[in-house]
Order: C-alpha cells, then sequence, then structure tokens
C-alpha cells in the first residue's frame, strides 16, 4: 500500500489547528484508517494509506479529511470554476492505444518548496496507483506562462494539440536534460526515457502535446524542460492522458481539489474529440441510495436520522433522507474527488468511521446457535502448530501475486502440469500490476519474502498453510481452489535432505506415509528434486531450489522447499 510523506506542521495549517501535537494527530489520522509507519530524517511522519482512498495522498487532502473528523468542514464541497479559455484538441493522428486526454487550468496558486514538494508527491502516488505507473494515466503539469496557445474559436481563445509524432519526429528539451531530442532519443539515451519507453515503444506514433510554439510533451513519459514548474509559477496547465477517460478525470479532480486546497481558482478547459466536446474538470456529483435499517443492522448501533445526516455530513458527504413507509432510506451525495465509492457498504463504512469504530460496542447476532471453528480451520491450526515446531516461522502472505512473481521468475510455464503450472485466475480490471491473479502455489510468496528480508539473519526458514487457486472449467465457479502447505529453509549448507527431513517429521506428525520418487520441475535442481507422495497419491514437489532462481529472487545461498496439498494430511 502506499506510503505518503506528510509535514505535521503543513498538516496543523492546513486544518487550522495549531494546537495539535504530533501524537494527538497520530491519533486522529489512525481513527481514519491512516497508519503512521515511521518518520523521515526531516521529521516528516510517513503514513501508510488504504488504496482507495486516492485523494489522500497528499497533505492536502489529509488535511481535508481531518477537518470532516473534527467537525469543521460539512456535507459536499464542490470548488468554483471560471469558464474556458483553453481547449486541447485531440487530433487523428493521436495512438489509439491511447486515445484520451483531459486538463484543467489553474491560476493564482502560491507555491512554496512545500507545496511544489507536495504537488510532485501527489503526482507520482497518482501514477503510482490509479495511472497504473503510468500506464493508464498519465499526469503533466505545466507552467501556463510558458505556453502560447494557438487562436481556437471565433471568440479567439486558446488551444493546445495532443497527437501522434513519428518516433523520430520532432524535437524538444526534456526535463533534466540540456539538449534537443526526438521521442525515441528519449527512450533510449535519458533515464526517465528507459523507464517508461516499455509503454510507448511498441507504437507506430508516440503521443505528444503540442502548443503554438511546438512539443512541450511526450506523455506518458516526460515533460518539456520549457514549461516545467517552479516556486515562481503561479499559473498552471494540468493535461492527462490514457487509455480510459473515466480513471483520467479523476486523476485531475484529485489534483485539482488539492490546489483548490492551496487557494487556486479552477478553470475549466474544453476537449475536442472528432466525435464531441467535453468540458473538464468533470466536478459532477454523484448519487447512491443506502437504507437506514441496513446502516443501523450494519454497525450494530441506534441512530436518528438527524444523527445518521449529521455522521454523513461529516465525512464529506451530503444525504437527504426520504419519508419511505418501508422505512427511511438516504439519497447520499458523493464528491467528485473520491473514487473509491462504489456501493452503498461503502457508505456505511464512512458513518462508522464518522460515529468511531472504537466507540462501537460487540454484540452477539440475533441467531439460535454460537459459532465454532470450522474443521478445515482446527485442522490448518495443527498443521501450523507442527511446522512451528519443526523451526519454521508461520506466515500469512496476500493470496493475489502477479504473473511475473508466480510463473516467471519462478521459471514455470503456465497450463503446464507441474506444481505451480495451472492457468491462472486473472482480474479482469487489477488495481495494481502487482496483483493480476490468484497465486497457483504458495511457493513464489515465500521467495518473495525471502527477497525483501536478504538483510535479515539467516537461517530463515519459512512457512505458510494458504489459498492456491487455477481455472477449471469444471467447476461451477470456474475456479479450483485447493489449501496449500509451503516450506523454505535458507541457510548457507541448505540441502534436498533438510527439506525432506522436516517434510518426513511433518507427515509423521498426522500418520501420513511419504515417499519421494525422483522428478524433474523447473524451479528445483535437476537431480535434486522429487514428487510429494503422501498414502500413495502424488501432491506436491521438494527440492532444492534452482539457482537460476535464485538470482532472480536476489539470493546468495541455497534454498531446499516443498509443497504439497493440505488435504493430503487429512
Amino acid at each position: 500500500m502506499p506510503v505518503v510523506d506528510v509535514d505535521p506542521d503543513e498538516l496543523r495549517q492546513l486544518t487550522g489547528h495549531d494546537e495539535k501535537s504530533d501524537e494527538a494527530l497520530k491519533e486522529d489520522l489512525f481513527a481514519l484508517g491512516l497508519e503512521f509507519e515511521g518518520e523521515t530524517e526531516d521529521g516528516k511522519l510517513q503514513l501508510e494509506f488504504g488504496p482507495d482512498r486516492l485523494d489522500r495522498l497528499s497533505v492536502e487532502g489529509v488535511a481535508r479529511s481531518l477537518r470532516y473528523q473534527y467537525g469543521d468542514d460539512r456535507g459536499v464541497y464542490v470548488p468554483n470554476t471560471n469558464d474556458p479559455d483553453w481547449t486541447i484538441v485531440v487530433d487523428d493522428s493521436t495512438p489509439d492505444e491511447r486515445p484520451y486526454v483531459t486538463g484543467a487550468v489553474i491560476r493564482g496558486v502560491d507555491l512554496d518548496d512545500d507545496a511544489l514538494d507536495s504537488l510532485i508527491q501527489l503526482q507520482e502516488k497518482l501514477h503510482a496507483t490509479m495511472g497504473r505507473k503510468r500506464a493508464k494515466g498519465a499526469i503533466g503539469i505545466h507552467d501556463l506562462t510558458m505556453l502560447k496557445g494557438a487562436a481556437h474559436g471565433e471568440d479567439g481563445g486558446n488551444s493546445i494539440t495532443y497527437r501522434g509524432v513519428a518516433p523520430d519526429g520532432d524535437r524538444f528539451v526534456p526535463l533534466d536534460s540540456d539538449r534537443e531530442m526526438t521521442p525515441a532519443d528519449v527512450l533510449e539515451d535519458h533515464p526517465t526515457g528507459e523507464t517508461y519507453a516499455s509503454l510507448v515503444e511498441e507504437y507506430d506514433r508516440y503521443p505528444a502535446i503540442y502548443d503554438d510554439i511546438g512539443l512541450f510533451s511526450f506523455p506518458p513519459v516526460i515533460n518539456g524542460r520549457r514549461t516545467e514548474v517552479s516556486t515562481d509559477s503561479r499559473e498552471l496547465f494540468v493535461e492527462l492522458t490514457g487509455t480510459d477517460q473515466w480513471t483520467i478525470d479523476r486523476m485531475c479532480n484529485v489534483i485539482c481539489y488539492a490546489l483548490d486546497a492551496r487557494g487556486a481558482t479552477v478553470e475549466e478547459v474544453e476537449v475536442e474529440y472528432a466525435d464531441g466536446r467535453l468540458v473538464r474538470p468533470d466536478f459532477e456529483v454523484d448519487e447512491k441510495t443506502v437504507a437506514h435499517e441496513r446502516i443501523e443492522g450494519m454497525l450494530g448501533v441506534d441512530l436518528s436520522v438527524e444523527e445518521t445526516v449529521d455522521l454523513f455530513e461529516r465525512s464529506g458527504l451530503g444525504a437527504e433522507p426520504s419519508d419511505a413507509d418501508a422505512g427511511v432510506t438516504y439519497e447520499v451525495s458523493i464528491p467528485p474527488y473520491r473514487t473509491d465509492v462504489l456501493h452503498p457498504l461503502d457508505l456505511i463504512d464512512d458513518v462508522g468511521r464518522a460515529y468511531g469504530f472504537n466507540d462501537l460496542d460487540p454484540t452477539y447476532p440475533d441467531v439460535a446457535t454460537v459459532g465454532g471453528r470450522h474443521e478445515r480451520s482446527v485442522h490448518e491450526a495443527a498443521v501450523r502448530t507442527s511446522l512451528v515446531g519443526l523451526g519454521f516461522e508461520d506466515l500469512l502472505n496476500f493470496h493475489m501475486i502477479s504473473e511475473a512473481e508466480n510463473y516467471d521468475r519462478m521459471g514455470v510455464d503456465s497450463g503446464t502440469d507441474v506444481v505451480g503450472g495451472g492457468e491462472p485466475v486473472t482480474i479482469t480490471e487489477p488495481y495494481s500490476e502487482d496483483y493480476t491473479m490468484l497465486r497457483t502455489w504458495a511457493l513464489p510468496s515465500l521467495l518473495m519474502v525471502l527477497e525483501n528480508n536478504t538483510h535479515r539473519a539467516y537461517p530463515q526458514d519459512l512457512a505458510e498453510v494458504g489459498l492456491a487457486a487455477v481455472a477449471d472449467d469444471g467447476e461451477n465457479t470456474g475456479v479450483a481452489e485447493r489449501r496449500t502447505v509451503a516450506g523454505v529453509v535458507a541457510r548457507n549448507d541448505a540441502t534436498y535432505e533438510d527439506a525432506k527431513a522436516r517434510l518426513a517429521a511433518l507427515c509423521h506428525d498426522f500418520d501420513a506415509d511419504l515417499s519421494t520418487p525422483a522428478t524433474t520441475h523447473p524451479t528445483f535442481i535437476d537431480g535434486r528434486a522429487a514428487e510429494v507422495v503422501i498414502d500413495g497419491e502424488t501432491v506436491g514437489v521438494i527440492g532444492e531450489v534452482h539457482p537460476r532462481v535464485l538470482v532472480e529472487h536476489d539470493l546468495e545461498l541455497p534454498v531446499a522447499a516443498f509443497e504439497f496439498r493440505l488435504d493430503a494430511l487429512a
């Protein structure tokens, strides 16, 4: 999850609560769901965010949430906007792979060093999250005074053009450079270009934005030096390009709200497509309906209609109650910067936070039975206990992973019949490229932990009992899930025998018969790998991890590992 650096002095200034100590701020932030992760060398608070509240990726957004929490602000706030003077014309040559653009003009902003640092951080955090590392949406922020708009329309407005450019076409001076370069030169010779080259290098024509002087932005890679923003900038042009209009519009809203909190004025921009025109930013207020009974039932508290409306307003939402015979419902207004409200449960979560989750009293559900541990859970706990007794450290990893981690870095091909090689269960619209599928086995997760723990002392013996899944048309859901057991032994003298000794002891604890006939597996060294056969059934694999896989994970010592189906020990 993203971690954002927030200056506590700026936070006090923007909230208007100078009396708040750092400790009091940390408590208030935790109530909002923002966890304190430490401090930077210059005293900034490092806060970890849930990936849903992208409006809090800047000190301005955090301050806004705190002002609502304190009751200083209430209800839905929508910034006033000036009528458009600038137009973004989308040319027919714009690459089909990245056809969408949006933007806004910002006037009268006061950018001191702190404000500029916050804007840059917000831009990069939005790139990393909602923009999916600029693949889905990329932000360019320019000094408006350095742009020369082309005359446009009968009223003499200004325009810039979003179009395609040949890789070896027009030249410009990119940021952090002092020489003119073609777009192809940028991808080959500029550090930022090398980082993001994969996003556009397969295009026949690259995305580019021109004013009346020439090329000044090469999205999603880099802006031109001519329009670089500094603390002297007072008027900005914000442009976003991407593969989805909704995404870049919402990213634009978050930026506009952050700059509005700095006292800036937002001015609309027209976007002229071949098939129509849009006026942006899109500050339309969304609405959803939720029943009063459902709020009370979910939170377990009795609330009056007035109290509920108050809690909605202290969440930055608006609520109009109805007098329906079937019970009160609320038409809830949602501000344009909220990208996370997809369901009535999201609204109930906001009400609960405004009420205070720590103030909720636990109550027994109104049912006739008392819950207990499922037999499967009891069995899993017994296996975990045995693993811990054998010297393993018990882990709980994410069930989601990327294709690269699950297959490529392990040397495994998808769709094969080796352990871990099943067809992936993929996410149609993943929120992050790091979590695009359900893992088909747990061993990649353990190696990722080892990779992140190279600074820790060895030996490191890790184990996990968790979920694995593969696509299976034979299942009603199209997904075959199973519980899996995986373990790794990482030390300077780790061998196949070390892993097998642990596995044999584990099987002995559950009166299971173990045999290990030789096999081959792309993750393990040939001649040092075997099938895991329990009570006559092949259920997994064991062996010494191949040096190729170790190098891929930056591991410099041997690792022996095993993985098998949990139900084999039932």
